[in-house]
């Protein structure tokens, strides 16, 4: 049985000789080199919501939370970090895919937070932080006598 996914082309192969030309064309050349441009790194998030509280992951694999800083203002969650690559003293890099540097995501949480409330959290390589909803934000039903 043949499915139609089996029949579409898979970016992957298709880009995969295009990709070997580069290689061939730069192999002369004396410098390193990266297909992941470092500068638009962009973290992968989700952005959820219960009855009572907002909540945003995020991938953040290698991160410091040392080097991290989350700040929440005016309807706006900002991550921001840094993450920074070792190398042994004598290593020469030849291939590189992984990011390091900074990055910054910005969050409008649609509702009134709590702000005093908000608590984060990082656990094998996944940043949680949970915004509780204010009562202010909440609806209030007006009885009519």
């Amino acid at each position: 049985m043949i499915r139609r996914l089996d029949l579409a082309p898979r970016f992957d192969v298709a880009l995969r000789q295009p990709f070997r030309l580069w290689d061939r064309f730069l192999g002369d050349l004396d410098f390193p080199r990266t297909f992941v441009d470092e500068s638009e790194w962009v973290p992968p998030a989700d952005i959820s919501e219960t009855d009572s509280h907002y909540h945003v992951s995020m991938e953040l694999p290698g991160i410091d939370m040392k080097e991290m800083d989350i700040l929440y203002s005016d309807g706006f969650l900002t991550v921001k970090g840094q993450k920074t690559k070792t190398t042994d003293i004598g290593e020469s890099c030849y291939c590189t895919e992984r990011f390091a540097g900074s990055f910054e995501r910005n969050f409008r949480i649609p509702g009134f937070v709590d702000r005093d409330n908000i608590v984060a959290s990082y656990k094998d390589g996944i940043l949680k932080v949970s915004l509780p909803k204010s009562e202010e934000g909440k609806v209030k039903k007006i009885e009519v006598h």
